[in-house]
């Protein structure tokens, strides 16, 4: 699908330089390993396990890495979406650590530290994009987002809030997952128990590890809750002015969750629908715009704020159907997209009301913000980002009326026919949009699509125990 190249570039991530290893390693003199990755487009994390000895050269010329790392499908196969990888000859990209990131692996079992990577294109034949932030990183995507906010005179302030469930370990003879056992009764999970502060203690030692593993890792994490299934936690992100950080957190805190809950037995999972009748697990993100004095812009008294409020909630309205497809990122994502699912189903807004899409919640002026409750927590959070972001300003620049807000609450209401809650129908709405590609690279949508469709040709080329079980 052609499209338009967007309208900025970003900006290639600075190097930090050598001093900030050896400043780590004045600090932690007793690291032996570093690991060294990439997000995907899956969420998943892949690159390397350097001795520490080997490890200071990231600092001064990067490393080599297939490029195709970006979109491998969920089980590390290369499906040479649109002729991006083998068709090239699989090409390297140079992947240089991201400043900052460097941090000590608390939960491991020897002194480790880690380092989150921004990929950058290969010298090819033809490639315009050549030593800058690879075209095809929705790390890059939402950097170059983000540029057209600013031309608007506006920062996001944003927040990330994860929802996952602790699984026991082992799973049933089909594979399924088996809720966690309690620590303090040993008993399995079976009852769901919201805000239970019986659970939180329950699981006491789990979430101070994690709080403090995230601490260790400079990770902003705030609270802690349960949530609406046996073993659902969610942990939120402090609202912070720097979007990609505020991905760059989210990515990280899934990888100190799984792995502060693998130290002590558990598994933990961010997929959307882990139990088919049970609560599904979403990213919800919360923004508002400050501007350069830090100011909310949200929140200002009178008919200022109000009406922006309304267009950066028109433009979410309008960019919804395009952006299914990010917000619930594989099939099992639009199984929690039901009636009943807690999950909302229309483009609606309103104050104080957890069943729509677009909600305000309860706070005087300074916290005004919306908190988008579409997503699934298994969906690329810089993309998701990217999407949020793309439709606020879109409904900033052309001025949108939302509407009314909803009058009352309903989880139940009826999916709106508009938007394609199904994910082979929201691939292709998302591979026809024509307002995404305005805000976010286009190239990286492109390939988003063609890497999915590819996925789902394959997630469908196997024969379900269903399938024998009403066919054969």
């Amino acid at each position: 699908m052609a499209r338009k190249p967007a309208a900025q570039k970003p900006k290639r991530e600075p190097k930090s330089g050598a001093s900030e290893f050896d400043a780590f390693l004045k600090r932690y003199p007793k690291t032996r390993e570093v690991d060294v990755f990439v997000h995907d487009l899956n969420g998943f994390l892949r690159g390397k396990r350097f001795p520490v000895q080997e490890a200071r050269k990231l600092w001064e010329s990067g490393v080599e890495m297939p490029r195709c790392l970006l979109f491998l499908d969920p089980t590390g196969d290369d499906l040479d979406p649109g002729g991006r990888s083998e068709a090239l000859g699989d090409p390297d990209g140079t992947a240089y650590p991201i400043p900052g990131r460097l941090a000590p692996i608390p939960w491991a079992d020897q002194p480790m530290a880690q380092v989150l990577l921004q990929m950058h294109d290969p010298h090819l034949p033809g490639e315009s994009n050549a030593g800058n932030p690879s075209k095809f990183c929705p790390r890059a995507a939402l950097q170059g987002t983000l540029a057209r906010l600013e031309k608007l005179g506006v920062t996001p302030m944003v927040a990330v809030e994860l929802e996952f469930y602790l699984l026991d370990p082992q799973r049933d003879a089909l594979g399924t997952p088996l809720p966690p056992k309690n620590p303090q009764t040993g008993r399995v999970e079976e009852s769901k128990q919201p805000y239970s502060m019986d659970d939180l203690d329950a699981y006491a030692v789990f979430i101070r590890k994690t709080a403090a593993h995230a601490e260790a890792q400079g990770i902003p994490a705030s609270a802690a809750i349960t949530e609406y299934s046996p073993g659902q936690f969610e942990i939120n992100l402090k609202h912070q002015p720097d979007a990609v950080a505020a991905c760059d957190n989210a990515v990280l805190l899934k990888r100190c969750v799984k792995g502060s809950a693998r130290a002590l037995g558990y598994d933990a999972s961010f997929m959307s629908k882990p139990f088919l009748n049970a609560a599904g697990s979403g990213m919800h993100v919360h923004v508002s715009l400050v501007d350069k004095a830090g100011k909310n812009l949200f929140g200002e008294t009178g008919a200022k704020g109000e009406a922006m409020l309304k267009h950066a909630i028109g433009g979410l309205q309008a960019t919804m159907a395009e952006a299914m497809a990010i917000f619930g990122a594989n099939p099992n994502a639009s199984r929690r997209y039901v009636p009943g699912a807690n999950v909302p189903m229309s483009t609606e807004w309103g104050y104080n009301n957890r069943t729509v899409a677009f909600r305000i919640p309860a706070g005087g002026p300074k916290a005004r913000r919306i908190e988008h409750r579409v997503a699934g927590a298994d969906a690329n959070p810089y993309l998701v980002m990217a999407a949020i972001l793309a439709g606020i300003a879109y409904g900033l620049e052309n001025k949108l009326d939302p509407g009314a807000p909803a009058a009352k609450g309903d989880f139940a209401r009826p999916a709106d026919p508009r938007i394609p809650f199904k994910f082979a129908a929201a691939l292709e709405r998302l591979a026809k949009a024509k307002i995404l590609p305005q805000y976010i690279n286009p190239e990286c949508l492109d390939l988003y699509v063609d890497a999915r469709r590819a996925e789902l040709e394959k997630f469908h080329d196997a024969i379900s125990p269903r399938e024998y079980a009403w066919y054969l």
